[in-house]
């Protein structure tokens, strides 16, 4: 009896073993598949880094195209892009034009930008100048924390630390993709950036599939009483801004009945 009760004890200790190797192997492979990847990619990823929240716009240094291209690709789309600009006095097509009867308005500005993978959901919002030209924003969305590609790798397994402010290319209006701007009272505008700061202080982690820039943006959408996609976190940044702006007839006021939240 001794002897079966000992080799059964050996068993069990070598399945714990075999167990915590196999764990220990699969752990070691992740971060050495992270910090490969990390070696060859930028940190200009699906979601960028960053920390700064406020800027006025055009003061901002001219920065390099976050989506991995060549330099020749880029010069090409840059110089695209600067072509379409003048067209649309100064903005590319997909944002909302500069209009002096919204001049003094507050207004949030759901957003989508390129990177190298799926793009980057984000907001602007401030008050217009009084010429109706955007002045000084606030940028709010949710991404990986730091300046390493690594969170963002390890992101799509599990959740990460993260970051609620600008990030890189947020404030490049040549990578935008489309923008959807609403426009709200002072009361509204009251409300609506105390909630923003409120979720902005209230989201530490981003995870790829679950807790991401589209799921942050649609949530504000639904406090300032927009309809929204079922499943706004497994939608392309791109596709969710149009489909906010579709679904809402294309509004450029805030419900009215929101106000009181």
């Amino acid at each position: 009896m001794d002897i079966t009760i000992a080799s059964e004890n050996n068993i069990g200790r070598g399945r714990m073993n075999l167990g915590r190797s196999r764990f220990a192997g699969l752990a070691a492979g992740l971060c050495a598949i992270a910090l490969l990847l990390g070696l060859g990619l930028r940190p200009s990823f699906a979601e960028d880094f960053g920390t700064s929240i406020r800027y006025e716009t055009g003061s901002a240094p001219a920065s390099t195209a976050p989506a991995g291209k060549s330099k020749y690709s880029r010069a090409a789309s840059l110089a695209a892009a600067r072509a379409e600009a003048e067209e649309s006095n100064g903005l590319p097509p997909v944002a909302a034009p500069d209009n002096p009867k919204y001049g003094g308005r507050y207004f949030v500005d759901f957003r989508a930008r390129t990177a190298a993978s799926y793009g980057h959901a984000f907001l602007w919002y401030g008050r217009l100048k009084r010429d109706g030209k955007v002045g000084e924003v606030e940028v709010a969305g949710l991404h990986p924390a730091t300046d390493s590609v690594v969170p963002y790798i390890l992101g799509h397994i599990i959740p990460v630390p993260s970051e609620t402010g600008k990030s890189y290319g947020d404030l490049d209006e040549q990578y935008l993709t489309a923008s959807y701007r609403v426009y709200l009272t002072e009361a509204q505008a009251k409300n609506v950036f105390a909630y923003i700061e409120q979720k902005q202080a209230s989201s530490p982690i981003w995870q790829a599939g679950t807790v991401n820039c589209t799921g942050f943006i649609s949530d504000v959408a639904s406090y300032m009483g927009l309809r929204t996609p079922a499943l706004p976190t497994l939608m392309y940044p791109e596709d969710l801004v149009k489909a906010i702006k579709e679904l809402n007839g294309g509004r450029q006021e805030m419900p009215s009945y929101a106000s009181g939240h």
